[in-house]
């Protein structure tokens, strides 16, 4: 919990009804909500804290400070102040920007209405002045102020259902119950305030908003110390040399300037010389650089914003970059953490296929009777005749209809059995059409299924259930509801028809069913074991479906012995448990059902590219097991073709820790070339270890551990063998999680293993994870924004995720480190040339080349040409960046750009400024021009040298593009052209005449520059600087080629004729079964159907003897919070969001 300490000393609250005054003196936080960092009075003072965190910022503050000292500055003061404030005032816009938004969205929620109850009267009420203790009148589909307790309800009994979309992503309703003191009160769901604004659980789950740095901004702000001890050490020799030359040579050369001022301490000049050049040589780290960096990221932001590929038009949304400093980041993650519910599925449910009597119905076959794909152009079944069909579903197996219209009994009795062997309520809206509340989606698909088939569930009381058979309403008596629960995987109903006949109904795992099955079921057996296998293989959810005919006078004995049980004080589960194994067997197998629980479009294709650009994924859900391994398998992060899968599932840090040593020794045990020579090391060693590990285990293995046994295995003693066993899985999967535990996985991956993270989700339980990761990513799903608003990146569908990272994650990664490289090579090359000067003039700081061209390098020379790369340059287009994941593993290797490659630029910027400064030097030393006059006068020097830098300087960038546009070849040669426009214009006798202290150089451009044997020079200093370049490149491409080169040459080749790209062969996964009870369904609804309390009273009939509920109904609710504490105690189940 991220909260104060005030806070955790808070151990009872306190609270009057609708009692302000009383409540206020407790000083309870009020309702506001606050995302924002700034507001007015601190966005200066924290935001300047924060810029000059950076250390390059508080780096040219210092440099700032020393050339107001006129002793040691040989630059003038606005060299580096209007580069500093520029940059500052630019990324304070920027920072002011995004958190205006963040203020906007907080003011959206903030102003929502409520009604209160105030002074006796319902008076709305903005969201921010609602104070604990209020009582709020909640009315359908209303979204939630803050966290309440539920005083009454207009549903029977207490009851209101909740959909907590907005928190965990799930649409399926939860059902909450007033208290028994205040059910009563009204017809009016009320509820009061207990916790308000940043005290309520989706705030204190929320996590701080922390300031978030690219890996790249941390080597450069290590760089930037690097280049300021090189810079000391360049300083520190050319005071030692001035020092040298005072002694020796100053003296002798006062006199011949016939200098009156006495003798010069020669250690004081050094002293003074030292700090001249530190100012002089703070080229180096131009601050353009950052303003640079700042623009070139968020160009690539507005590309992420305006990629048409990433909009969704189903809801019509564009991808958003709502951060601008991240995205080179995009190109180097590793991990990502996802969300299940409404990221990587839709939650919604659809009935595919089904088995009865041993035949595949939901097949579709060509004229020759072989199987075939479902396309655009079969037609589904009609159901227009039934009035009471879903609209929406759709069949294209046409062979059921018939069967159901020649009067199969097995197909009669199979969807008999789906409308009657649910927890499903009914009612009619406002049109009068039937809507059904399913608390567990694949319910609901099974019930609408058989609705769409003419067997369409009516209504339901306490003692009776009705449905409609093919157009005649049909009621059962319901003698008995044996519930769901995760020992037992099944539910069964116990009816009497209208004929007087006691059936039992049936579904459940076909691991548990068929156990119970008659021996006479045996060859149906085979033939449904095969058919499932063959469902679980197209990544479907199974149920296997089965009934029994019951003798009168065995259920009521039957029945007696339950009731006795129900009222029992000792072993009570255990004796209805055992009641209920008895009666559900010798079951007749009617055949199976095969559900979709629908992925969201592109999932698995993403799922699989990720993981070809070695991306691994971990699903961190708040589900139950067996919900998030069926997801493993439909997106194909777990297959049967593992060579194993993990589960972690002790309750005891003593069992979870023996469990992943068994795990590590089944691991090592099948891969006997690591395990000869394993030791136990200590846990650092261990985890300095883990990427060796990784290489020598071969096969694929998954780890799936559960939210219990994860608190344990996240303690210090027992983390690091966790992760040390979950980095050598491919996959992992925590279910049952908290959104506390989400967070701590990822802090747990980011500190140990320095690897880049991203995480995924759609609600609010996610967002604590989203804020941990290096990356956070909300996708806007069914409902809420929460995610949205606390991500740095956002759009509508996870199938996004492989064009965020792989396109423009990459393309930002590549871009970003040319442009670093370059940028370090060119200001080593442009400043370096101060340094080899200094041993021939003194040591005196005096600056090689005119001060205006050294205030302009860098802002009007050589920006543009650098910026157009970093923005626009690729080496591949975007589909081989989709179609070669491999091509993501460089930026997560961190190979573009390292202190090795900083150090390879340095070396080019060193040899470049040898070259500037020695070619020149050696052509000028004892020459003569065309009109028989010296060159070698300083003015000339200074031109020819300026000259060639910004020549060889554009040449290198033009080499360094690998994707041309207008803008490159503007930007460039304009440059250029600027170059030699604003030289020539202050080198003539006009701006001389207006200015003539700031423009010294009169006609010295003019002068030079006309000379063939200036050009010559220039020439060859440019031919010796970008030769060896040359030469290696084509070296390296022809005989080391990367993967990315190979394409650069075929995107050339192929430039004009383009072929198309070769679909990926489908192949049929062969997989274990999966039942479909792994999914939400809860214990405890059976309980609350059959006692009444979900029910309106005017729907209850007379009840009868033995159709009596066979639960205590005072102790239905108890029954239920007991068999639920995990659920209830799941953050993601207990926030209540709409209603």
């Amino acid at each position: 919990m991220f909260c104060s300490e005030k806070k955790l000393l808070e151990v009872e609250r306190k609270v009057k009804a609708n009692d302000r005054e009383y409540n206020e003196k407790f000083q309870y936080a009020d309702n506001r909500i606050h995302t924002s960092k700034y507001n007015i009075l601190t966005f200066l003072p924290i935001n300047l804290f924060e810029q000059f965190q950076r250390v390059a910022n508080a780096y040219f503050l210092f440099l700032l400070i020393l050339q107001l000292i006129p002793e040691i500055s040989s630059l003038t003061w606005f060299t580096t102040i209007v580069p500093l404030v520029l940059v500052i005032t630019m990324t304070a816009v920027k920072d002011a920007t995004d958190d205006c938004f963040r203020h906007k969205s907080d003011n959206q929620v903030n102003n929502r209405q409520s009604e209160v109850l105030i002074d006796g009267k319902l008076q709305n009420e903005k969201w921010m002045n609602v104070k604990v203790g209020d009582i709020i009148k909640l009315e359908n589909n209303q979204f939630v102020a803050a966290d309440l307790l539920l005083l009454s309800s207009s549903e029977p009994h207490g009851l209101c259902y909740i959909e907590t979309a907005e928190l965990d992503g799930e649409t399926n309703l939860k059902v909450r119950h007033a208290l028994a003191v205040t059910s009563e009160l009204g017809a009016d769901i009320s509820r009061l305030a207990k916790f308000d604004g940043p005290d309520t659980k989706l705030m204190q789950n929320s996590g701080k908003t922390k300031f978030k740095r690219t890996s790249i901004d941390r080597l450069m702000n290590t760089l930037v110390l690097w280049i300021f001890g090189f810079l000391v050490c360049l300083g520190i020799i050319l005071a030692i040399g001035n020092s040298i030359w005072e002694k020796q040579v100053g003296d002798q050369f006062r006199s011949f300037l016939f200098w009156k001022e006495g003798e010069k301490n020669s250690v004081f000049s050094g002293f003074l010389t030292f700090w001249s050049y530190i100012i002089i040589l703070n080229t180096v780290v131009p601050i353009s650089l950052y303003v640079s960096v700042e623009v070139i990221r968020l160009g690539h932001s507005y590309f992420i914003n305006w990629d048409r590929k990433m909009y969704y038009s189903g809801k019509a949304t564009p991808a958003e970059a709502r951060t601008t400093t991240l995205n080179e980041e995009l190109g180097q993650i590793e991990y990502v953490f996802s969300d299940k519910t409404g990221t990587l599925t839709q939650n919604i449910m659809t009935f595919k296929k089904c088995s009865i009597n041993g035949r595949i119905y939901g097949e579709v076959q060509d004229d020759l009777g072989q199987k075939t794909d479902i396309t655009k152009k079969k037609e589904p079944v009609d159901f227009s005749v039934n009035s009471q069909a879903e609209r929406t579903f759709q069949f294209f197996d046409h062979n059921l209809m018939e069967a159901i219209k020649l009067g199969d009994p097995k197909v009669h009795e199979f969807l008999r059995l789906l409308a009657l062997c649910h927890t499903v309520m009914s009612e009619e809206n406002s049109a009068g059409q039937l809507i059904y509340q399913v608390q567990s989606p694949d319910e609901g698909a099974l019930v609408t299924a058989a609705r769409n088939f003419g067997f369409t569930f009516k209504s339901r009381t306490p003692e009776t259930i009705t449905i409609e058979e093919l157009g005649t309403l049909v009621t059962y008596q319901l003698l008995a509801f044996l519930d769901f629960n995760n020992i037992r995987k099944r539910m069964s109903v116990i009816v009497r028809n209208p004929k007087g006949q006691i059936k039992l109904y049936s579904k459940g795992a076909d691991t548990i069913l068929f156990e119970k099955l008659h021996p006479s079921n045996e060859d149906l057996l085979t033939l449904t074991s095969d058919h499932l296998s063959e469902f679980a293989g197209e990544g479907l959810r199974t149920l296997a479906i089965a009934y029994r005919d019951l003798d009168d006078k065995y259920f009521k004995e039957w029945h007696k012995m339950l009731e006795d049980a129900n009222t029992a004080t000792d072993e009570r589960d255990e004796r209805i448990a055992g009641l209920y194994e008895e009666i559900e067997r010798d079951l007749m197998l009617l055949g199976a059902t095969a559900v979709e629980d629908k992925l969201q479009e592109g999932v698995i294709e993403t799922v699989t590219s990720l993981s070809l650009a070695n991306i691994k994924i971990w699903v961190l859900t708040g589900d139950k097991q067996e919900t998030a391994i069926n997801i493993g398998y439909a997106c194909n992060m777990l297959t049967d073709d593992m060579n194993d899968v993990f589960i972690i599932a002790g309750n005891t840090a003593a069992e979870v820790r023996e469990e992943l040593r068994k795990a590590k020794e089944n691991l090592f045990g099948q891969n006997r070339s690591f395990s000869n020579g394993h030791v136990v090391f200590e846990k650092k060693q261990q985890l300095e270890l883990a990427s060796v590990v990784e290489e020598t285990i071969t096969g694929d293995y998954a780890l799936v551990i559960n939210g219990h046994s994860l608190a344990h295995a996240l303690e210090s003693d027992v983390k690091n063998d966790l992760l040390e066993l979950a980095c050598m899985c491919k996959t992992v999967v925590c279910c049952r999680v908290t959104p506390l535990q989400k967070a701590q996985v990822v802090e747990l991956v980011k500190k140990y293993r320095n690897a880049v993270t991203l995480a995924i989700g759609d609600g609010a339980n996610d967002v604590s994870m989203i804020k941990s990761a290096h990356i956070g990513v909300g996708i806007s799903g069914q409902e809420g924004l929460q995610a949205v608003l606390a991500s740095d990146y956002s759009f509508a569908q996870f199938r996004y995720l492989q064009r965020l990272l792989l396109v423009h994650g990459r393309w930002s990664y590549f871009r970003m480190c040319k442009f670093l490289c370059y940028f370090f090579y060119k200001n080593f090359a442009f400043t370096l040339v101060h340094f080899w000067f200094g041993f021939f003039c003194g040591f005196s700081a005096q600056t090689v080349y005119d001060q205006w061209f050294i205030t302009l390098f860098n802002i009007v020379y050589t920006s543009l040409p650098v910026l157009a790369m970093g923005i626009f340059d690729q080496d591949v287009n975007d589909q081989n960046s989709m179609d070669y994941p491999q091509l993501y593993q460089p930026g997560q290797q961190n190979l573009l750009f390292n202190k090795r490659k900083f150090l390879i630029c340095m070396a080019h910027g060193i040899y470049t400024s040898l070259a500037l400064f020695f070619i020149p030097y050696g052509a000028f030393y004892n020459a003569a021009g065309e009109d028989g006059q010296h060159l070698a006068d300083y003015q000339s020097f200074a031109v020819t040298m300026a000259t060639s830098l910004v020549i060889v300087v554009s040449v290198q960038i033009a080499l360094d593009t690998s994707y041309w546009t207008v803008v490159n070849h503007v930007f460039i040669w304009g440059s250029i052209a600027t170059y030699f426009s604003i030289l020539f214009t202050m080198h003539s006798n006009g701006i001389f005449a207006i200015f003539p202290n700031q423009f010294p150089f009169v006609g010295n451009a003019r002068h030079s520059l006309t000379q063939k044997c200036i050009w010559l020079v220039i020439l060859l200093t440019t031919v010796a600087s970008v030769m060896p370049v040359v030469a290696f490149r084509f070296l390296k491409v022809d005989l080391f080629p990367t993967l990315s080169d190979q394409l650069r040459q075929r995107q050339k080749a192929q430039k004009k004729a383009r072929p198309l790209h070769s679909r990926r062969p489908q192949t049929r996964r062969s997989s274990s079964r999966r039942s479909g009870y792994a999914f939400a369904h809860q214990e405890g609804y059976g309980e609350l159907i059959t006692s009444g309390k979900n029910m309106r009273a005017k729907n209850l009939p007379p009840t009868s003897g033995l159709e009596k509920t066979l639960y205590n109904s005072t102790s239905w609710i108890e029954n239920l919070c007991k068999k639920t504490t995990d659920t209830v105690s799941s953050f993601s189940q207990d926030k209540t969001v709409k209603l």
